[in-house]
């Protein structure tokens, strides 16, 4: 498994937390406003999308959809 590179700190209002792929694994970014419990909620989201390979796809709405209700 590639390497996962993660930080708290702080996002936008409405942004849990953000994947971003570099040249080693992944960077994720959780926000620093949320409590213990929705932070490792947020870092399991980032795992789902990394482990669907969302960044691949361009449609936002399926990538939440299958990020939160198919899987």
């Amino acid at each position: 498994m590639d390497d996962i590179y993660t930080y708290i700190t702080r996002l936008p209002e409405g942004i849990n937390e953000a994947v971003v792929p570099c040249e080693d694994g992944y960077t994720v970014y959780i926000d620093e406003a949320l409590d213990r419990a929705a932070r490792i909620e947020a870092y399991n989201h980032a795992l789902r999308h990394i482990d669907a390979q969302d960044w691949r796809r361009v449609d936002i709405q399926e990538i939440e959809y299958s990020a939160h209700y198919w899987r």
